[in-house]
């Protein structure tokens, strides 16, 4: 009974952060890095004060961590050039701009903060190699345009 009570509140949680949160988030490489974002990488536990006073601390972690790894595996499903498409808006968008954000994704490897920690390996290492190609053909993209070529 009690299995069944944690279930339905966790969908109940995922539902609510979907529609009210994510929702609002244009597009899936802007909704990975905010899910990243809520995760203390210290810890691994995610934190979002809104869904932790109406929801059991046990059923936001689940639900958080599901949504994480739903917007990490539908992210590796799009089509590359999709891919290419809403991580250059997205990027685009970020205060530093595509270029410096680009390159210091690059530089860092920062995106490895995006990887959900149950995901299987096999999957992180593709998504890494896939961004890492991505941020490479924005970066030249963006070095040609203020080369002239």
């Amino acid at each position: 009974m009690e299995d069944s009570i944690h279930l339905q509140s966790s969908r109940e949680v995922v539902h609510d952060f979907a529609t009210t949160t994510l929702a609002r988030i244009p597009r899936v490489y802007g909704r990975l890095i905010y899910l990243a974002s809520l995760r203390d990488l210290s810890s691994g536990r995610y934190e979002h004060a809104g869904l932790a006073a109406v929801y059991p601390e046990a059923a936001v972690q689940e639900a958080l961590e599901l949504c994480h790894e739903q917007i990490f595996e539908r992210i590796l499903e799009m089509p590359l050039l999709r891919q290419e498409e809403d991580l250059r808006d997205c990027l685009e968008h970020m205060e530093s701009g595509l270029e410096t954000a680009a390159a210091h994704w690059l530089k860092l490897e920062s995106y490895r903060m995006l990887l959900p920690e149950k995901s299987p390996e096999y999957l992180k290492e593709l998504f890494c190699s896939n961004l890492r190609v991505l941020l490479q053909i924005l970066h030249s993209d963006c070095s040609k345009v203020h080369s002239g070529a």
